[in-house]
């Protein structure tokens, strides 16, 4: 079965943590042992996994990426959202966690982040576990 997350993120770029409602869907699918994939389907979006305990480090991870000074390029792309593109080519559109114990298998500050990087919009992210 996949599950499907709905997001509506507020702003330009930010990173929505998402691990509570990931640790939700490991819950209900009742699995031991295994592996949760998470999936976004937009061109513009990521998943990663990061610093969870401290919002400062999500923060930092985007003025990095904006650091970059992608705006500044002139891109061929039409719908001036190229800087997005490629900020979702370099954090990636999945992630997989491992599954033990019936418990996400996380590190002790982990979390899992949907990246928004044109918003703001409604997204979807799709979760599979696989015992």
């Amino acid at each position: 079965m996949i599950h499907h997350l709905s997001i509506k993120s507020t702003h330009r770029e930010e990173f929505i943590s998402i691990t509570n409602e990931i640790r939700k869907v490991v819950e209900l699918e009742g699995v031991k042992e295994g592996i949760c994939y998470i999936y976004t389907p937009h061109t513009t979006a990521g998943i990663t996994i990061n610093e969870n305990a401290d919002p400062d480090v999500a923060s930092d991870i985007l003025k990095g990426l904006r650091h970059l000074d992608l705006e500044s390029v002139r891109f061929n792309h039409c719908e001036g959202n190229s800087p997005a593109h490629i900020k979702s080519s370099l954090i990636g559109c999945s992630c997989f966690v491992l599954i033990e114990k019936g418990k996400l298998k996380l590190g002790t500050w982990q979390g899992i982040f949907f990246c928004e990087f044109d918003g703001p919009r409604s997204r979807e992210v799709y979760v599979k576990i696989i015992s």
